[in-house]
């Protein structure tokens, strides 16, 4: 039999249900419409109110982090961390070309652009490697303390790299690269909730870390995010920076600088409370899966990606890596022609049409990637 209607076969059967199965859709089996409808109730209903706080609070107890900033999505959170952390107009970011549009987004809202460096091919995130040597050739470290290119002649202010798929990049290795040159550290932890590096939990890393709950995230708040951290002054800042920058007052509306309506609404807090009650469970569950896919795909002549070493991944988006783009393709056609969701990995963002012009390093492995791999429905099996 070929190998795609084994794999649709298998995933239909793996979801108990002939229907089309989706990447990653949310499961609410806790106390979601009981929390909602107790915001409905108390009026509050917008950026205040108690969910928000709770769940703020539940979120920094989980990652360990000191302070956690709620946002109303994923992209203004990256944004909030990047204008906190000193990125300026004119100045540079140093990331991924393998990523999300919204890494490049929140960059270019800052008025700064993008460096692009390679990834590992194991973790699929920025390589600490390629990073040292983009700094020791490329940038030199001037009287201020300040890092600047050398080709362009422009600052280096932040380094944002991404845990691709939920699987942790050498996270450890790019901070101390980034300490050494001055660089802020801001993790894009988006799609990493539940992961850790050497038990440490992704986004603790930085100086700020950054987490999403879309709709297809390991737990939802229909959309919203998080920036974690553990200094007390960015803390601060964060949260006034996010609440339109208001000054504190019985009844002035008193703003002292540029801010942004970026607060997460109680309602939507109220949802991501009652997730966070199942998230170890949805965890157990999700790598229950990627280990029955491990096992499926093993002698199948389809690689599997799995957890990096040091890493005990949430396995967000499960993937595939084939053997070329030829065989990729005709796998992504079969299987979305007969019921089951898969996609490609995003288009490299040096390749997009805004960032063509940015400066990038070899990519290979990132264009590697780029040709191989695919995801597969990765969601949480729902109880027969």
């Amino acid at each position: 039999m070929n190998q795609n209607i084994k794999t649709v076969g298998f995933i239909k059967n793996l979801y108990g249900s002939e229907r089309f199965i989706p990447l990653h859709e949310p499961v609410f089996m806790g106390k979601e419409k009981e929390y909602v409808a107790d915001c409905i109730d108390s009026t509050f209903v917008s950026s205040v109110g108690e969910y928000v706080t709770r769940f703020e609070s539940l979120i920094a107890e989980y990652t360990g982090a000191k302070h956690a900033i709620a946002t109303v999505n994923g992209t203004a959170a990256l944004h909030a961390a990047l204008l906190v952390g000193g990125v300026e107009a004119g100045d540079e970011v140093i990331t991924q070309s393998l990523t999300f549009i919204a890494t490049l987004n929140a960059i270019n809202y800052c008025g700064a652009q993008p460096v692009f460096i390679d990834v590992d091919r194991d973790t699929m995130g920025l390589s600490a490697e390629k990073l040292e040597d983009f700094f020791c050739q490329k940038t030199h470290v001037k009287a201020d303390g300040q890092c600047y290119n050398k080709v362009t002649g422009k600052r280096i202010r932040a380094c944002v790299p991404m845990h691709t798929f939920g699987h942790p990049c050498r996270i450890d290795a790019i901070r101390e690269i980034c300490n050494k040159f001055g660089v802020i550290l801001v993790e894009d932890s988006a799609e990493s909730l539940g992961s850790l590096y050497k038990e440490r939990h992704t986004g603790t890393y930085g100086a700020m870390g950054v987490f999403s709950f879309n709709g297809n995230k390991v737990i939802t708040t229909g959309g919203g995010g998080m920036i974690v951290t553990d200094d007390d002054a960015l803390a601060q800042r964060l949260k006034h920076i996010t609440t339109t920058a208001k000054v504190s007052h019985p009844y002035e509306y008193v703003h002292d600088m540029i801010g942004f309506n970026y607060r997460m609404p109680n309602l939507n807090a109220a949802l991501g409370v009652a997730q966070m009650e199942y998230l170890p469970l949805y965890l157990e569950k999700k790598r229950k899966i990627a280990a029955e896919y491990e096992i499926f795909f093993r002698s199948s002549g389809i690689g599997f990606v799995t957890e990096p070493d040091n890493s005990h991944s949430n396995y967000w988006l499960n993937a595939l890596a084939f053997n070329g783009q030829m065989e990729r393709d005709a796998f992504l056609e079969y299987t979305n022609a007969n019921g089951v969701m898969t996609r490609p990995v995003w288009k490299l963002m040096h390749r997009l049409e805004m960032f063509k012009q940015c400066q990038h390093e070899n990519l290979e492995n990132a264009e590697w990637l780029e040709a191989r791999i695919v995801n597969i429905p990765s969601g949480v099996v729902h109880e027969k």
